[in-house]
């Protein structure tokens, strides 16, 4: 990484109007955009946070197609469930897990992506730029007048 002092005095000027924004009473989010760039968002401009692990979803339609992957395990789940009462016997009890976590997850994965469909919407509105796909800022390296790494000594110049 190298030191850039132009971009770490922009993200300054950022954490210091976010900070004031919070204190005021706004609800915001202090997040790295799709360029790196840090970026105050108000909290309505973010959905959702994708996870740490390897297979993330980041976008609302994204969300959307896990959606319908739960909605089809819901269904074979029900599937499962009465399919045994076509030919007179008891239904299977044990289908009642996967249709229970099927639809929990069907609801989960729905208000992720409605929470992400409407953010973009109003990140486009608002012309805000995209958050990236991370979500994860070092809040201690923000801290004004802080030395940041592979900055220069003061004293070297």
């Amino acid at each position: 990484m190298v030191y850039d002092r132009e971009r770490f005095a922009r993200e300054d000027a950022v954490y210091a109007e976010h900070k004031k924004a919070v204190a005021a009473g706004e609800k915001r989010v202090l997040r790295k955009t799709s360029t790196g760039e840090l970026h105050s968002y108000p909290a309505d401009e973010i959905g959702f946070t994708p996870g740490s692990g390897h297979a993330q979803v980041s976008t609302w339609w994204g969300m959307g197609i896990l959606m319908v992957v739960m909605v089809l395990g819901l269904a074979t789940g029900v599937w499962l469930f009465q399919r045994p009462l076509w030919d007179g016997n008891p239904p299977e009890w044990g289908a009642l897990w996967l249709i229970g976590f099927a639809g929990l997850m069907t609801l989960y994965t729905f208000n992720l992506a409605r929470d992400e469909y409407r953010a973009t919407k109003l990140r486009k509105l608002r012309g805000s730029p995209k958050p990236s796909s991370s979500g994860s800022v070092d809040i201690n390296l923000l801290e004004l007048g802080q030395k940041r790494p592979n900055q220069p000594d003061a004293s070297s110049s």
